[in-house]
């Protein structure tokens, strides 16, 4: 399966976390917190369908951000406790949350991308789906 297909049935969601000042930061790519597109309007949430084919598989996910990004995997860790999907006109989509290891956020890492890290306060603006999901990051961070 090609990247495009795969980002097509797939977003990603990065953040980082200083535990250190509880600082809790995302990637924002102009209107959106998702790599490597927005989601469509139709985007609304729904649980987990019974067949999680291989199209929708985290690894590969993350191994593909990693190529498209040029992001040092080591730098990465993919978070198993977030598993989001969205229904949209064109079907499923999961949502993956991935976590920068750094100490501080890696700024320089997600410039090429048209990226920059702003927290949850920086947000406004976004789509409430968007707003949503950093809701539930924000709580699976602190809550954890």
């Amino acid at each position: 399966m090609n990247t495009q297909t795969l980002f097509d049935r797939n977003r990603v969601i990065l953040s980082h976390f200083d535990s250190y000042s509880t600082a809790l930061v995302f990637a924002r790519y102009g209107a959106s917190i998702l790599s490597s597109a927005p989601l469509p309007e139709s985007a609304a949430p729904m649980p987990a369908p019974g067949d999680e084919a291989e199209h929708y598989d985290p690894a590969a996910v993350l191994d593909a951000l990693v190529v498209q990004a040029g992001i040092e995997p080591a730098q990465l860790k993919l978070d198993d406790e977030f598993n989001v999907w969205m229904s949209s006109d064109s079907g499923p989509i999961r949502i993956h949350l991935v976590r920068f290891t750094t100490l501080d956020a890696p700024r320089q890492a997600i410039e090429p991308l048209g990226g920059v890290f702003k927290p949850i306060s920086e947000m406004r603006g976004l789509p409430m789906v968007e707003l949503n999901l950093m809701r539930q990051v924000f709580n699976l961070t602190m809550g954890g």
